[in-house]
């Protein structure tokens, strides 16, 4: 039998050869014309021109990515209460569209996230982001174990897992965060309650080309009072900041110079504003949401004191917070859990709006990293 209309699938064909033969700049080659839509500061006006334009923004090998969201979702009527129902997914603020990151290696241990003598809580998974890359850094198991023996890593660029290097002591409930390409954990429990956990340091240099491997630091921490929860340790102008306990309830406050490796006390403005979950913008602008009030407030270390840039009751409840590109992205348990709330801090006035997760999921974590690549 015939094709019935073969001129029309002739030139739709030809129409695509020449689509893909098109350079993506006349008269340029390809090479100086990738110069030239990098240095675009919209990223969204490079996507909308055309399909090569837009795989471009897309290739592995394009400079200065835009920057998504990532996150840990759970199903919100789950009733599975380890890692088997986390889903791990980004967001493409470009084509608006959820994507599921693939699944970590199956050799991953079970992460527990509920528990019969904790009904009330979720058992924290504690994630950073560290050289462009998610990690997953500590968590508990069935029997109270630490998850985690090794980190495990997610590199949007290469859209691969892998893992880390081992920890000198693996560990759960711990102050975990990043500075300056290296990861820290202090203080949290292993197997068992030890002081000598409850008070150490340990980093891993991710940018260390001989090989990668924790490295234990001799500054201790005064006494095992950090090992009460998962808390963030917040890297700040070659510091890392952490408090004690979570959420609005009294608490004592640790600032690691890594550089001297050595601890002092948070100063007290600081301290007495650190009502929420806190993120640095950059390492160098820290950013906190009072979880009672719903205020987000920026710290101003001149005066010691954190200023209100916006207050809103969609952010009543913030429970983890971060901050990349201009915007401070918020996962609350409150009116509207399941969500991520978005606040623009560029702005004049400051912009909020929520950001819808997959329906039937609610988030757990976000980060901003750069965009997977295709």
């Amino acid at each position: 039998m015939s094709d019935p209309n073969p001129p029309i699938k002739r030139q739709k064909l030809t129409h695509h050869h020449q689509e893909q033969e098109q350079p993506l700049l006349p008269g340029l080659p390809d090479e100086i014309a990738e110069l030239c839509l990098s240095n675009v500061r919209r990223p969204s006006l490079v996507f909308s021109v055309c399909k090569s334009w837009r795989r471009l923004l897309y290739s592995p090998c394009f400079p200065d990515p835009f920057q998504s969201l990532y996150t840990t979702l759970l199903p919100t009527t789950t009733t599975i209460s380890s890692s088997q129902s986390l889903t791990f997914s980004a967001f493409d603020p470009l084509s608006s569209k959820w994507e599921q990151l693939p699944p970590p290696p199956q050799e991953q241990p079970l992460l527990l996230l509920h528990h019969p003598s904790f009904l009330s809580r979720k058992l924290p998974i504690q994630t950073v982001t560290v050289s462009t890359n998610l990690v997953l850094l500590a968590a508990t198991t069935h029997n109270f174990n630490p998850a985690l023996s090794r980190p495990l890593l997610f590199n949007p660029i290469l859209g691969t897992w892998l893992f880390g290097p081992p920890l000198i002591t693996p560990r759960r409930w711990c102050a975990a965060g990043s500075l300056g390409g290296a990861v820290y954990v202090a203080s949290g429990i292993g197997s068992h309650f030890s002081t000598d956990v409850a008070r150490s340091v340990e980093k891993w240099d991710s940018k260390c080309c001989s090989g990668w491997r924790w490295e234990k630091m001799e500054g201790l921490l005064k006494d095992g009072r950090f090992s009460r929860d998962a808390v963030d340790a917040v890297g700040w102008k070659g510091r890392l900041c952490m408090v004690n306990v979570k959420g609005d309830a009294a608490k004592e406050g640790l600032v690691y110079d890594v550089g001297k490796d050595a601890w002092r006390d948070m100063p007290e403005g600081m301290l007495k504003g650190w009502r929420g979950p806190v993120a640095a913008m950059d390492e160098e602008v820290l950013y906190t949401v009072d979880e009672t009030k719903g205020s987000l407030r920026k710290y101003d270390q001149e005066i010691d004191c954190w200023v209100e840039i916006i207050s809103s009751g969609m952010l009543v409840g913030a429970q983890q917070i971060a901050a990349a590109a201009g915007k401070v992205c918020v996962v609350c348990d409150g009116a509207d859990a399941g969500g991520i709330v978005v606040v623009d801090v560029r702005a004049a006035p400051p912009r909020i709006w929520l950001l819808d997760t997959p329906p039937g999921f609610q988030a757990l974590t976000v980060h901003i990293l750069p965009r997977m690549s295709l």
